[in-house]
């Protein structure tokens, strides 16, 4: 009897232990909230939660997809995700309005954005755009077109200059003949063209690359008290050093990648092709970026920011907009 009472209580003590030692290691819950819908724009991030390096940095971390009516800077306004990813026009405008937004990584090191136009609209070069009608995408997404027409010396108000189609997410105005060009990703929209049925012959590109106005997208954003905060500063370099082990791994292993984006595709809209090609493209503009923010990036777009004439994106230099701490640490 006392032998069995000892094993009991051994059992016990065991179990306590155990269960005494997963409480203390319980992993950082952190919340990232995407631009957009689960797409290979996001490759890295969920091959990161695939692999396991997340959970490697003793992170629990939630991926919420975005949408046409998700707002992320709202959202981390708001306190529903930890960081999230937006293009630096639209992070920067929110910081000079009042919300204090910092880039503490930036894994996209190219910009995808194009200007997509028929060949049959006449359009050679930007000096045919005047007179002609250009999709745009709103929400923020407009900020790089607005000071390319303002470099340009352009009017988007129509007349001599251009006229502006507030184009949805996707490429209609095109293909139902509204608009003589929309807005593009390398990765995406231009391949709905494709797909629609027009070829690259019937199509001219201008690339935002291309034409000196490229500003930084995809990058990581948090709220600038966060940093004040050595907890938070600490699950920050925790999440950044495992989501560019992801993405490096997604830019090698690109099938691999576009397979792990359409296992957490919850809306089952995506397809394995169009993921393929996308990975392909993404890895492109990830590629050369250890995550670290190029400071050479960032004052390009920061200029072409300014440089919009009577009506720039910014009206000021930012100040405090971006930090190496975390990559720092991170990349060590």
């Amino acid at each position: 009897m006392i032998d069995t009472f000892k094993k009991i209580a051994t059992g016990a003590v065991a179990a306590a232990s155990l269960f005494g030692a997963g409480s203390a290691l319980a992993a950082d819950d952190y919340t990232l909230q995407l631009k957009w819908v689960t797409q290979a724009q996001f490759a890295g991030y969920y091959v990161a939660l695939e692999k396991g390096y997340y959970e490697e940095e003793d992170l629990n971390v939630t991926i919420k997809a975005g949408g046409p009516d998700i707002a992320p800077t709202q959202i981390l306004a708001g306190g529903g995700a930890d960081v999230v990813i937006d293009w630096m026009p639209s992070a920067l405008a929110a910081r000079e309005k009042g919300l204090p937004l910092v880039n503490i990584a930036q894994p996209y090191k190219a910009s995808g954005m194009m200007l997509t136009c028929r060949k049959d609209s006449g359009i050679k070069t930007p000096a045919d755009f005047p007179g002609k009608t250009l999709g745009v995408w709103f929400f923020g997404n407009e900020y790089p077109f607005l000071s390319w027409m303002s470099t340009l010396g352009y009017s988007t108000e129509g007349g001599d200059g251009v006229t502006v189609l507030k184009q949805g997410f996707n490429v209609d105005p095109l293909l139902q003949g509204q608009a003589q060009c929309v807005s593009t990703m390398t990765y995406n929209e231009y391949w709905q063209i494709i797909d629609a049925g027009l070829t690259p012959e019937d199509l001219i590109t201008f690339k935002y690359e291309e034409q000196g106005v490229a500003t930084l997208e995809d990058g990581l954003y948090v709220l600038e008290d966060k940093l004040a905060d050595e907890k938070e500063v600490d699950k920050m370099v925790r999440f950044v050093r495992a989501s560019m082990k992801g993405w490096k791994y997604a830019e090698a292993n690109p099938d691999e990648a576009a397979e792990i984006v359409l296992e957490n595709d919850e809306t089952g809209a995506q397809t394995e092709k169009h993921q393929k090609r996308m990975m392909a493209e993404v890895a492109k503009l990830t590629a050369g970026s250890n995550g670290a923010l190029d400071i050479a990036d960032y004052d390009r777009t920061v200029k072409t920011l300014l440089g919009g004439g009577s009506d720039p994106v910014i009206s000021k230099m930012p100040e405090g907009a971006w930090t190496h701490k975390i990559t720092d640490a991170a990349l060590k």
